[in-house]
């Protein structure tokens, strides 16, 4: 006979109402995500062509691809850079075929314009880190190999990318991503020749620490992200037991390795004043510039973490697209501020 331990149903751990349970045997229970985003219906992205294609089929991962349909008349026309864009969701939700994100992409395609690979890779708790950032380092090496074939590539790739100008991006947990890839290809973790990354993206950045920030111990009014729902990301994302120190969570923790010696290429980093993680973001851009790194910072007055996909059409996305352009085509300015 099974003792009443044996047959006690499992509790619930974390909980994100209608969306995300984690109970006490490991086992995940998800709802409809679609409950977190805004309901107004999102305006059509005209001229831009997308389609998915798998990257890593024994864990049957994809990235979406887009590119503007006039590249496609332009034969034998200058090639387009390349956007990577890692999505957002606190490394436990959002997918790359989510409407928010694929909007997105569609306007930076359009509006860069560039060949825009949006990628898929494995969710917490289900998949905790780093396997998200084994997928992103995954895709380089696809995205490389891809380079390496030149006419035998995808045919889209072929015809439209200049791999020499990859620009590795994301959105909150996709921005934490999106520095993790950077530094394992700019420390030369992995070679990614002939794709060059010529600069990253980091927007809302997600990253974390044991030790309280100023606008995490008092936060700012109206926020999209609490500071409990960062923590709870935390929990159910990174090894079990872990810290927020975890390197992945912390760059600059006391167990992370030092970026002094990594030769980075120039990051923009993207900054919402109503953000309970805007110190450090802000931090994160401080600490490069002290070892003497390129970076530049795009603040946003009054817009919240993740104020670029929930408002993909509102006046600070349509500024971000423009400080977006400027920094994939023209290089880096320092200390750019813009009140969105």
């Amino acid at each position: 006979m099974m003792s009443g331990e044996d047959t006690a149903a499992p509790q619930v751990l974390e909980d994100l109402p209608g969306v995300l349970k984690l109970l006490s045997d490991g086992s995940v229970v998800r709802g409809d995500e679609a409950v977190l985003w805004p309901e107004d219906p999102l305006p059509d992205v005209p001229g831009v062509q997308w389609k998915d294609a798998q990257y890593h089929a024994p864990r049957g991962l994809s990235v979406r691809v887009y590119r503007p349909s006039s590249s496609v008349t332009e034969a034998g026309g200058p090639k387009l850079p390349v956007l990577v864009y890692f999505h957002g969701g606190g490394y436990c939700l959002g997918s790359f075929a989510q409407p928010h994100f694929h909007t997105y992409c569609l306007r930076a395609a359009a509006e860069l314009p560039a060949v825009v690979l949006s990628v898929q890779y494995r969710l917490a708790p289900e998949h905790r880190l780093p396997a998200a950032i084994e997928d992103g380092a995954a895709f380089l090496s696809w995205l490389r190999d891809q380079a390496e074939l030149g006419v035998g590539a995808d045919p889209w790739l072929a015809e439209t990318a200049d791999f020499g100008r990859t620009f590795i991006s994301g959105a909150s947990a996709g921005a934490n991503l999106a520095h993790h890839v950077t530094v394992q290809a700019a420390s030369a973790q992995r070679d990614v020749h002939p794709v060059r990354v010529a600069g990253y993206v980091l927007i809302s950045a997600f990253f974390g620490g044991a030790e309280r920030t100023a606008t995490e111990a008092d936060p700012p009014a109206d926020v999209s992200l609490t500071v409990e729902g960062s923590d709870m990301f935390w929990r159910m994302s990174l090894p079990v037991g872990a810290s927020r120190d975890h390197p992945v969570a912390n760059p600059f923790g006391p167990e992370s390795p030092s970026l002094a010696s990594v030769d980075l290429p120039p990051v923009l980093v993207v900054a919402p004043e109503s953000d309970v993680l805007r110190d450090r973001v802000m931090g994160y851009a401080a600490r490069l510039r002290e070892m003497g790194k390129a970076v530049e910072v795009a603040e946003f007055a009054g817009e919240q973490h993740g104020f670029s996909v929930l408002r993909p059409f509102g006046e600070a996305a349509n500024e971000l697209m423009r400080v977006l352009k400027r920094f994939v085509y023209a290089g880096t300015t320092r200390n750019t501020s813009t009140d969105g």
